[in-house]
């Protein structure tokens, strides 16, 4: 299993941005099973719709948000019940500097992916237990 982060699939989604080419190629090694099921968790869903909305309008954002939201090779992780422990990661981090979503990121990785994430936010990258991918 791998998590997918929002800045892995904003860049795969989107043909404009820097890491588009990286995330195009990554994405065919993952619809190719490299890494098995993905993990969509509902904050990132929440990011991507949103970054994509401001960067590329509601018709790419509707559409992208819709493909995430159908595709099998994706399980889609409710947020609520992670909530409190995301908490409990974002406050006790005292060398990193991740946003409340990637604490998520990272607690669902460990728990359920050995630490496997989609991303191309250094931050996130270089956080103890979490292997980048690409």
């Amino acid at each position: 299993m791998i998590v997918l982060d929002s800045s892995f699939l904003v860049a795969y989604h989107n043909s404009r941005d820097a890491h588009h080419e990286a995330a195009a190629a990554a994405m065919a090694e993952f619809l190719n099973g490299k890494w098995g099921q993905g993990l969509l968790l509902e904050y990132v869903f929440l990011e991507v719709v949103t970054v994509l909305m401001a960067r590329r309008g509601a018709r790419v954002a509707s559409g992208v948000a819709s493909l995430l939201l159908s595709a099998r090779e994706l399980d889609f992780v409710p947020c609520s019940e992670l909530f409190v422990d995301a908490v409990e990661t974002f406050q006790r981090q005292t060398r990193t500097r991740l946003s409340f979503v990637d604490a998520t990121i990272v607690n669902v990785a460990r728990e359920r992916a050995d630490g496997l994430v989609a991303t191309f936010d250094r931050e996130l990258a270089r956080t103890r237990g979490i292997k980048a991918i690409p």
